[in-house]
């Protein structure tokens, strides 16, 4: 009896004969669902890194063994690795990455002998021929007696028959450790690494009630597994937080749900602390039952769901600069809430995408937009932007800019000229401050049904240490002062309406 593999081109179709010598657990093809994984602990973290400590009963001979832990992560970090086992200390350790693959037999093979199986599509009738691999490179090249053939891609039944299977090619990813033992006996053996390729974000459904000024929120934390390896009933482990690494950049590879910055501006920071363990400076979310991350599989696991937290909408744009608007632009649609423990979500909020939904006039939630965070503690104030608003616009117009001659002169450089370490002469320079004094017009125009308030930031008021100069004359609204280089005003609009607001700056610019 011969065991078939799928073939290495559409058409071949590779054969391992039955009657090779006996392979280790490790090496055999077992039912996918099999594991030689024992008690798994799976500790996750933010930043595609991931520590995975697994506990095995093993039978390890007195001296000097060769043990085999098949079915670790695909992606493990070798250096990482920590073996444990009374009275056996380790002496060598390797890992065979290398699967077993019909690409991989092939390549293998090069300047074997393997026997190629032809079937004539006519009769039927089998052919058999030995021929030596002597490439693979774009295709399998192989010689036959006296000519050079390449097994071509061309729907002929073709198969080829291996004597053998390369002892460094293995069914499943296999680390292997050479222990020094005292003695003979199956008793705990662990090891502990770390692998990239697990991954987690957190993932929020919104339920936003505009009418009632709340909002429904649960909390998914979305699993990922591109480790090559599936992990059986581990028992996981969630660290929100990025411990730094000595090579972060390389093994933040693809496969991990890493969530985009969020915006700036949108989140004030609490100080609440938060009712979950902590980890030094990380916060921790075990999951409450085992479960098994499949490779190539996205899982998720609900960890928060408050109801009926106060929330409202929110309109807001921010203005670049003293300058005129080439058009009216939409403003940013927002929903503002908190998570602080009284009147809030009460938690903490691990960095994720926070995904909105309203009901619409039959009652069905519709989508209506989503907004990245980051890592937020209890007690922050959120203002997240679920798109544009299609009836509301602000322009901003310079409507008046003119040169102010200050009556007074600062001194702007001084001089010493020092020969031979004495002080000859001193030069002092003086010249004319201008300040410009600029008058803004904003257009805000609202085509709802309802009266809204618009959060309107004029930024770029600082463009330096020498423009810090500059005072507000003049303002149809009474803004404040969000920072050097913003200035903020809430502006009430009347349903159906337009209303301009008028602001005069003075500055050095």
């Amino acid at each position: 009896m011969k065991v078939r593999a799928f073939s290495l081109l559409a058409t071949a179709a590779l054969l391992v004969p039955a009657s090779l010598p006996a392979q280790t657990t490790a090496e055999k093809l077992a039912d996918p669902d099999a594991t030689s994984q024992g008690d798994v602990s799976v500790t996750i973290y933010n930043n595609d890194q991931a520590l995975v400590q697994d506990v095995r009963q093993l039978a390890i001979g007195s001296g000097r063994t060769r043990i085999e832990f098949p079915d670790v992560s695909a992606r493990i970090r070798p250096e990482t690795l920590s073996f444990s086992a009374a009275g056996a200390g380790i002496v060598e350790q390797n890992f065979d990455f290398d699967l077993l693959t019909p690409t991989k037999l092939m390549e293998k093979a090069i300047g074997q002998t393997v026997t190629l199986i032809r079937t004539n599509p006519a009769t039927g009738v089998e052919t058999r021929e030995r021929a030596t691999v002597l490439s693979t490179a774009g295709g399998v090249v192989v010689k036959i007696g006296d000519r050079i053939e390449v097994l071509r891609d061309d729907g002929l039944p073709v198969r080829t028959i291996f004597d053998r299977v390369p002892p460094n090619l293995r069914a499943r990813p296999t680390l292997s450790v050479t222990v020094e033992s005292d003695r003979a006996g199956t008793r705990p053996a662990s090891i502990r690494y770390l692998t990239p390729g697990l991954g987690w974000s957190a993932d929020y459904v919104a339920l936003f009630d505009e009418a009632k000024g709340t909002v429904d929120m649960q909390g998914w934390v979305t699993l990922t597994n591109q480790t090559g390896t599936t992990f059986h009933a581990a028992d996981t482990l969630l660290v929100a937080g990025n411990p730094s690494g000595a090579n972060q950049n390389y093994y933040n590879r693809r496969g991990y749900p890493t969530p985009p910055p969020p915006p700036p501006g949108m989140v004030q920071p609490g100080t609440e602390t938060a009712n979950r363990e902590r980890l030094g400076d990380f916060y921790l979310y075990p999951l409450a039952e085992r479960t098994t991350i499949a490779n190539a599989q996205t899982k998720q696991v609900s960890f928060l769901d408050i109801q009926g937290v106060p929330a409202k909408r929110q309109y807001s744009r921010t203005i670049g600069w003293l300058a005129t608007d080439d058009r009216a632009y939409n403003v940013a649609s927002m929903v503002g809430f908190s998570s602080s423990r009284d009147q809030g979500l009460g938690d903490a909020l691990p960095a994720g995408t926070v995904r909105f939904y309203q009901r619409d006039a039959q009652g069905t939630p519709q989508f209506i937009g989503e907004s990245a965070i980051g890592h937020t503690p209890m007690g922050s104030q959120l203002s997240l932007q679920t798109g544009e608003a299609f009836d509301v616009f602000v322009q901003s117009e310079v409507i008046k800019r003119e040169k102010i001659t200050s009556d007074e002169y600062e001194r702007s450089a001084r001089y010493r000229v020092i020969e031979n370490g004495e002080v000859v002469r001193q030069i002092e320079k003086d010249r004319a401050i201008d300040y410009w004094r600029t008058t803004m017009r904003y257009t805000i125009t609202n085509a709802k049904p309802s009266a809204i308030e618009v959060d309107l930031t004029q930024q770029g008021l600082d463009q330096g240490w020498w423009t810090r100069d500059y005072r507000v004359v003049s303002e149809d609204v009474t803004g404040r002062q969000v920072n050097a280089d913003m200035r903020k005003w809430t502006i009430p609009v009347a349903a159906n309406s337009k209303r301009e607001v008028t602001v005069v700056f003075e500055t050095r610019y």
